[in-house]
């Protein structure tokens, strides 16, 4: 059993799972919608989304905001916690680039038809 006490185990216990640190990068950049990082996580099905955002939403990492119109809205968004594991992402970004070669987008590319339109 890793040591609880450990504070890299403590926060590999939080941002360890399949998609949760893309969920971060995704939320970096201000509120989305559940649809919104759907998209942008390709692959991902609707029930792990769910359950990841459940899970930092219990750990404090994120909040989500419930808006009461018709059909409901509801929006994630990191709260500090949050905010304060961004830097590893970035610094996940840059050894991507420097040691593992990787040039392209941390975002969804664009869809087929629509490059071919640009």
């Amino acid at each position: 059993m890793p040591n609880s006490d450990c504070p890299v185990c403590r926060t590999a216990d939080i941002v360890c799972g399949k998609w949760t640190l893309l969920v971060i990068r995704d939320l970096a950049d201000g509120r989305s919608r559940f649809c919104e990082l759907e998209r942008s996580l390709e692959g991902i099905s609707p029930r792990t989304l769910s359950l990841r955002l459940r899970a930092l939403e219990e750990e404090g990492v994120l909040r989500r905001t419930t808006f009461s119109e018709v059909p409901p809205r509801v929006e994630y968004a990191l709260t500090e916690k949050g905010r304060a594991l961004v830097p590893i992402i970035e610094s996940m970004r840059s050894y991507g680039t420097e040691w593992l070669g990787a040039t392209g987008a941390c975002t969804e590319a664009p869809e087929p038809a629509i490059a071919a339109l640009a």
